[in-house]
């Protein structure tokens, strides 16, 4: 089975590349970006490269025609900076992929499976854990943007039974994200605590996430590959909630020294609390996440020390 990564050079998607090869499937990896081969472990023989732009590519005609399964992780902004320019956000992130479903409805690709934002596209609650059946809400334009192409997927299926699974992933950490991180509390925080240089939290602290580890994030996916059951949307995260501040305390326990942390303005698109409910795919999929957030900074530790 063939399976197309959509931004398989970045964080998650080089770490997915890796796991499906691991798992015996032939990939390609679609991305603006020359991947880091670093990361593959002497698997760049095993892997497609497809070096082009998103945004740019005239056509998936050619990339979806002997492709089973699509995994479309590409996003041009990340939720702190998406509303600075709304506009950008749907040119670059859901015209592309309407022309992308296109391709994939032309070469009867099997299934699309999407990354969206569990973090972002249910907005503000209080009923927390957040199940896959709550309103839909986001108060930033990048979860707009994601809740817009799960909305054509949707569309996608009815129409021409382009089959689809949606990931609302929570708020995924892992070793391949330190170096140029513009988002991601674990992974910044860490780094910094390392560099000796100042943690800074946008707001008191007490802002709540759901964290998963990448790893648990890919297994999670591969899951979805050969899913035929009935529900096309899942919560993957943790299904625990932390603190800011509280990731801080165990960053402190990890490298047993203080850190320091600056305190500034917090953010309007910033949701007070999210934290997942993922009984669905833990019942539907067999999966469940293996990774605590402890254990997960951890490995971060490990992984860094690797590529440095």
């Amino acid at each position: 089975m063939k399976c197309l990564v959509l931004g398989g050079a970045g964080f998650l998607g080089s770490y997915l590349c890796k796991y499906l090869v691991d798992k015996g499937y032939n990939v390609i990896l679609f991305d603006k970006n020359q991947p880091d081969y670093s990361s593959f472990n002497d698997m760049e023989d095993k892997i497609e490269v497809v070096i082009n732009d998103f945004v740019e590519c005239e056509s998936f005609d050619e990339l979806t025609k002997s492709v089973d399964v699509v995994f479309h992780l590409i996003s041009t902004t990340v939720p702190r900076n998406s509303n600075q320019n709304m506009g950008f956000d749907i040119e670059s992130n859901v015209l592309p992929t309407l022309k992308l479903l296109n391709n994939c409805k032309k070469n009867d690709v099997k299934k699309v499976i999407f990354f969206s934002s569990g973090g972002t596209i249910y907005g503000i609650t209080n009923n927390i854990p957040i199940s896959e059946v709550h309103s839909t809400d986001p108060i930033c334009s990048y979860g707009i943007h994601k809740l817009t192409i799960e909305k054509y997927l949707q569309l996608y299926w009815y129409l021409y039974r382009l089959d689809f699974v949606i990931m609302r992933i929570s708020n995924p950490y892992g070793g391949r994200q330190f170096l140029n991180a513009s988002q991601g509390a674990v992974t910044t925080f860490l780094e910094r605590a390392l560099s000796n240089e100042p943690i800074h939290i946008w707001g008191d602290g007490n802002i709540i996430r759901d964290y998963i580890h990448v790893s648990d994030v890919a297994r999670a996916a591969s899951k979805l590959i050969d899913y035929k059951g009935k529900y096309k949307v899942f919560n993957i995260g943790n299904g625990e909630g932390h603190s800011l501040n509280q990731i801080c305390a165990q960053i402190k326990t990890v490298l047993e020294r203080e850190i320091k942390v600056n305190y500034e303005q917090a953010k309007k698109e910033d949701v007070p609390i999210n934290v997942l409910d993922i009984n669905r795919a833990i019942s539907e999929l067999d999966w469940k996440p293996r990774v605590s957030l402890q254990e997960g900074i951890r490995l971060l530790i490990e992984d860094w020390s690797e590529l440095i």
